[in-house]
C-alpha cells in the first residue's frame, strides 16, 4: 500500500468518529476500538476477513488483562507436589531446580502487548509461542495450586482473528503476530486442546471448558479452510510443524518456508487426534451438534492417512508429494499415529518396533527427531535432524502407555530421564535439546530451557516413570507401578480442592504386587497395574493401606 493511501486508511481507522458519525456517540467522544479493528491496524492489509461464528463468543478478545503476581520459588514450594524416590535424590534435586527456573519465568503482559494474562515464558527468544507453551502447560499444570499457568494460553485466545486464525509465534513486548496468516509458516501445530484435555481431567474446570470450546472450534474450522488440499489432507511447513530442518520436502523447496505441495503426516495426524478432542469437548459442554462437521472430517481423515500415508511393506507413516508417490522419510512426527487410533494391533506392534531398531531410533539418548541412518542425520543433534527433544518424546511416551506398551513406556522414559539428569549433572540446568549420540546437548542449544524441557524432571516423572495418571472425571487414579525401589508423590492435585498422598512400597522383584499407602482427603477408585497383574480398589477419604 503506498504512503498515501496508508495515510487515509489509518487516519479513518484512528479518527472514524471525526470522519463519518458513529451512532449512539455523544459529540466529541471516541468509539472503543472494537478487537477486530486491533487487528486490522496491526499491520497495513486491507480486510479480507471472512467472519467465523465461534470467534464472536470468543470472551477472551475483550478480556482485560488478570496480572497474577508469581509467588517466590520459596513460597511455590510449600504447595507444589512432592516426589519421593529412595536412592534417587539427584532426580529429585532435578525436579526442584525444574521449579526454580519455571517460577523465575513468569512474566506480566508487556504495557502495548495486548496479552491478557501473566505467563510463562517459552525461554527462547522474548516471544511465545503455540508449540511451546502447549507442552510447557502440559507440565505445569502440577503447580496450578501454586500458581494459574494454564492461564498462559488465554493470551493467545486473546489473539484470535475474526476468520478464527492464531498465529503460532507472537512478538512478546508488542502482542503482535509474527506472520501474516497465509504465511505458510505462519501457524500450528494445533495441539493447545491436548493441554486443555489434560487440563480438564485432571481439575474438572469446565467452566474453563465452556469459555474456550468455541475458540478451539474456530481455529480448527480455519486450519480446515486455509491448510488443506483438494483430496482433504493437510499441509505446513517446517516452521510450521515445530520441527524446523527435517528434510522432508523435495529439494527444489525450502525445507523450512515452504509447504513442498506436500501432504504433511504429522499435520493430519494432529488434526485427526484433535477433532476427536473437539467432540468430546463437544459432549461435555452440549454443544456436539455444532461440530458435526468436524466430527465428519475425522473419519475422513483416518480413512485417508490409512490409505494413502501407510506403508504395509514396511510398517511406517510417511508424507505424500505432489505427483501421488508416498515417501519415505521415517520422522518422529509419525508417532502422532499413537494418538489417532488408525492402525490395527498387529500394525501398531510393527509400527511401535521401530523404537527398539538401533539402526534407527534406538540410540544412546532416544528416541532422535529422525533415523540414525538417514543421510542427514547428525551426531550432534543439529536441531531436528537427529535431536532429541522434550516434547515429541513426552508424546511418544505417553502415547505407547495410551495404546498399552507400557514396558517400552516406561524403559524410554528410563532412559530419556537418565540422559537428562546425566548432563544436568555436568552443567547445573536444563536444554533446549539434546545430543542423540552423547550424553551432551544439542547443537546450540539454549539453556535454562524450562522451557518444555521441564517436562523431563516433572511430568516424565510422574506419568512416564512413576506410571500416575489422575482423572477427576471418573474419579479414577490410574497407577501402573514399575519402580523397584520406594517411591510416591505427597500433596498430588486433582480437582478443585483434592490432594493426594501416593506411596510406594519397596519391592524385590517386578513381579511382586505393590504394598501402596494412600492418603486421600475424597472418595477415589484406583485402578493398580504391575507386571504381575492388575486390581481396582476403592479408595475413601483418610488413611488406606493397600
Amino acid at each position: 500500500m503506498d504512503s498515501r493511501r496508508k495515510f487515509i486508511r489509518n487516519s479513518f481507522l484512528l479518527a472514524g468518529s471525526a470522519a463519518i458519525p458513529t451512532p449512539g456517540l455523544l459529540a466529541g467522544e471516541k468509539p472503543t476500538p472494537s478487537p477486530d479493528t486491533d487487528i486490522e491496524l496491526q499491520n497495513d492489509f486491507k480486510n479480507t476477513y471472512v467472519k467465523n461464528i465461534f470467534v464472536t463468543e470468543n470472551e477472551f478478545r475483550n478480556a482485560k488483562p488478570a496480572i497474577v503476581a508469581a509467588p517466590s520459588f520459596a513460597q511455590a514450594k510449600e504447595i507444589l507436589p512432592v516426589p519421593t524416590w529412595k536412592g534417587n535424590q539427584a532426580a529429585l534435586d532435578m525436579y526442584w531446580k525444574a521449579w526454580e527456573i519455571a517460577f523465575k519465568n513468569i512474566k506480566d503482559p508487556a504495557p502495548k502487548s495486548g496479552f491478557i494474562a501473566s505467563y510463562i515464558d517459552t525461554a527462547y527468544n522474548g516471544n511465545i509461542f503455540m508449540w511451546d507453551s502447549t507442552f510447557i502447560t502440559m507440565f505445569a499444570r502440577y503447580g496450578s495450586r501454586a500458581y494459574p499457568f494454564q492461564q498462559t494460553l488465554d493470551n493467545f485466545y486473546g489473539k484470535q482473528h475474526p476468520d478464527g486464525f492464531i498465529c503460532r509465534e507472537i512478538w512478546g513486548l508488542t502482542g503482535k503476530d509474527c506472520f501474516h496468516r497465509y504465511d505458510p509458516t505462519s501457524t500450528g501445530p494445533n495441539l493447545i486442546p491436548w493441554s486443555e484435555l489434560e487440563y480438564y481431567r485432571q481439575f474438572g474446570d469446565l467452566t474453563r471448558l465452556h469459555k474456550i470450546f468455541p475458540v478451539l472450534c474456530a481455529y480448527y474450522q480455519w486450519l480446515r479452510l486455509n491448510r488443506t488440499w483438494q483430496d482433504g489432507s493437510y499441509w505446513s511447513s517446517g516452521w510450521g510443524t515445530g520441527m524446523d530442518n527435517q528434510p522432508r520436502v523435495h529439494k527444489e523447496y525450502n525445507p523450512i518456508f515452504s509447504h513442498g505441495h506436500m501432504t504433511w503426516l504429522d499435520t493430519c495426524l494432529q488434526q485427526l487426534y484433535i477433532g476427536k478432542i473437539l467432540v468430546e469437548f463437544g459432549f461435555y459442554v452440549e454443544r456436539w451438534q455444532e461440530i458435526e462437521d468436524i466430527e465428519s472430517e475425522t473419519k475422513a481423515l483416518k480413512k485417508y492417512i490409512k490409505e494413502k500415508l501407510w506403508d504395509p511393506k514396511t510398517n511406517f507413516l510417511y508424507d505424500r508429494y505432489a505427483d501421488g508417490s508416498i515417501g519415505d522419510f521415517k520422522s518422529i512426527g509419525a508417532y502422532w499415529a499413537l494418538w489417532a487410533d488408525i492402525l490395527e494391533p498387529d500394525e501398531l506392534k510393527k509400527f511401535v518396533a521401530h523404537l527398539n531398531d538401533p539402526q534407527t531410533f534406538a540410540r544412546k539418548h532416544p528416541i532422535p527427531s529422525m533415523p540414525a541412518n538417514h543421510e542427514k542425520y547428525q551426531p550432534d543433534g543439529r536441531y531436528w535432524q537427529g535431536g532429541v527433544w522434550a516434547p515429541t518424546n513426552f508424546m511418544v511416551i505417553a502415547g505407547l502407555r495410551q495404546n498399552n506398551f507400557h514396558q517400552q513406556a516406561f524403559e524410554l522414559a528410563k532412559k530419556h530421564h537418565q540422559q537428562v539428569l546425566q548432563v544436568f549433572k555436568d552443567t547445573g540446568t536444563f536444554w533446549e535439546y539434546y545430543a542423540p549420540e552423547t550424553t551432551a546437548p544439542g547443537l546450540l542449544a539454549r539453556p535454562d530451557f524450562v522451557g518444555w524441557t521441564g517436562l523431563v524432571p516433572i511430568s516424565i516423572l510422574f506419568e512416564g516413570i512413576f506410571g500416575i495418571k489422575s482423572s477427576i472425571q471418573t474419579n479414577t487414579i490410574n497407577w501402573d507401578v514399575r519402580v523397584l525401589e520406594e517411591h510416591g508423590i505427597d500433596r498430588y492435585p486433582i480437582g478443585k480442592e483434592g490432594i493426594l498422598s501416593l506411596q510406594a512400597a519397596a519391592r524385590t522383584n517386578e513381579k511382586q504386587k505393590p504394598s501402596l499407602t494412600i492418603q486421600s482427603n475424597l472418595p477415589l477408585k484406583l485402578k493398580l497395574s504391575w507386571p504381575g497383574g492388575n486390581d481396582t480398589f476403592d479408595i475413601k477419604p483418610g488413611t488406606n493401606k493397600i
